[in-house]
């Protein structure tokens, strides 16, 4: 048990510190240039491989001599090493080092995602905090239908206060363009109908009420998710085309797009912009719930904390 316990913290702290440096050395030679960029990082790994082999010849002997003074003594240490490791990587200062060692494994889609993350986090800061307060305060009496919904739906609650927040902002009305309601609710597919009469246990649905508005608009966001595979970006901009001119996989096949980065040079400036909006207003909502304010993102290492809380429906930073 103790040799198992000694070997599980090694093996914790090598993979935490593999990914550190690993990081590290992505941000320190990216680049595209083979000896300036690309030559100095395979050298930079062989040397990593090299140095954790030595390490672990020199821990193997070393252990001897301290299981001669105290049996748990390289246990001790071996989890010693493994828990200031956690620590750093819950610390502030591994977020852009995991952030640059995602890049590197990930490649283009984490270079898109990335993109489109801080495409969020400048749409928030460009917000002004006084509006966004009010707008919040509006939300509160509807935050319970809205919970209820993403619940049966298994929606992220902010998520879906975002989708609000960009489609009525939270002023319910009939638009001229054919929208109902909380969530501007317009063609819904007559089994998405049949599942929230089901769930709400009513004989007709009334788009004017809210609580039965926020539950068809889970259950239309909740399918536009599922046919883009989950694929955020892109189940909000099928949510905001809906299923005119064939729907956004019909659009998708017509220009050859397969993601969101792609497929934004094809659109006009209100879906382009309408993915970034939802996800900016629903990480005003993730803040104000969590904090009980929100944060200007310029001030102090407010970016750095948003960022780690990361974006409704998006995984965080770590």
């Amino acid at each position: 048990m103790l040799i198992a316990v000694e070997g599980g913290s090694l093996v914790v702290a090598a993979v935490l510190l593999m990914m550190a440096v690993l990081g590290m050395a992505a941000e320190r030679f990216s680049g595209m240039s083979f000896f300036g960029n690309l030559l100095p990082f395979a050298v930079g790994v062989t040397l990593l491989v090299v140095v954790t082999a030595v390490l672990l010849l020199v821990w193997s002997r070393l252990r001897r001599r301290l299981s001669q003074v105290w049996q748990l003594l390289p246990v001790m240490l071996s989890l010693g090493l493994a828990a200031n490791c956690l620590w750093f990587v819950f610390h502030d200062g591994y977020a852009p080092v995991f952030t640059h060692f995602r890049t590197l494994v990930g490649g283009k889609q984490q270079a898109e995602r990335v993109t489109l993350e801080h495409q969020v986090y400048a749409a928030y800061r460009r917000y002004d905090v006084n509006l966004l307060q009010a707008m919040i305060r509006r939300a509160e009496s509807f935050r319970a239908d809205i919970e209820d919904a993403a619940e049966v739906f298994d929606v992220d609650v902010d998520l879906l206060q975002g989708v609000a927040a960009a489609e009525s902002s939270f002023r319910p009305r009939d638009s001229s363009d054919g929208g109902h309601g909380l969530f501007q609710i317009t063609a819904v597919a007559e089994s998405l109908q049949q599942q929230v009469r089901q769930r709400l246990a009513v004989a007709k649905l009334d788009l004017n009420n809210p609580r039965h508005n926020a539950f068809l608009a889970a259950a239309t966001l909740k399918q536009y998710l599922g046919q883009m595979n989950g694929d955020l970006f892109l189940g909000l901009l099928a949510y905001n085309i809906g299923p005119r001119n064939g729907g956004l996989r019909f659009i998708m096949q017509q220009y050859g797009a397969s993601d969101f980065v792609t497929m934004q040079p094809y659109l006009q400036q209100l879906p382009r912009d309408y993915p970034i909006r939802v996800l900016s207003y629903a990480l005003a909502f993730k803040l104000w719930r969590q904090d009980g304010k929100l944060l200007a993102y310029e001030e102090g290492d407010n970016a750095v904390r948003i960022q780690r809380l990361g974006i409704p429906g998006l995984a965080a930073v770590f």
